[in-house]
């Protein structure tokens, strides 16, 4: 990465991309990513994650693929199968709430995790919408994190200038 490099290690260029398509545009553009070209699995709906690094204090915006199960907000924590979860759950795992932003509305919002044969009806559900979710589950020992958000107050949009860079 060059001095002059802002992308964060853990995101890809394309990645780095759309954030800030979504994030500039006000979540106007953004909220439909298409992944054919990375993976042949078409558009998908993106939210945009907003939490705080539990080592940094930094703030930090990262776009995830997202379901709705019976109005709550759902993400998966799958790290693509790696074997330890991805920093930005442990981040909201030290935490209460989430913001999240789906499109051109933001959200305080709670968070939990579905247990037992809710967990599996959320993951079928999550797994119809991104097939390679069973795959990453498949290539990894640790049971995959589902993260259900159930919104709690209207807040405005996420912006560029609230990235932690």
């Amino acid at each position: 990465m060059s001095a002059t490099d802002t992308t964060p290690p853990s995101m890809y260029e394309w990645q780095e991309q759309h954030l800030l398509r979504y994030l500039r545009s006000g979540g106007a553009e953004g909220h439909f990513y298409d992944f054919g070209p990375i993976n042949d699995e078409g558009y998908q709906p993106i939210c945009l994650i907003k939490h705080v690094g539990r080592k940094t204090g930094r703030t930090l915006i990262l776009p995830l693929i997202y379901g709705m199960v019976e109005g709550e907000i759902v993400i998966v924590a799958s790290k693509g199968g790696a074997p330890a979860h991805p920093a930005w759950y442990l981040n909201i795992a030290a935490a209460s709430e989430i913001e999240v932003q789906v499109a051109t509305q933001a959200f305080r919002a709670t968070w939990r995790e579905p247990a037992d044969a809710e967990r599996q009806r959320v993951w079928e559900q999550m797994v119809a919408i991104y097939p390679p979710y069973a795959e990453y589950q498949q290539s990894t020992d640790r049971l995959i994190p589902l993260v259900m958000m159930k919104p709690v107050s209207a807040i405005a949009v996420f912006k560029e200038t609230e990235l932690d860079r």
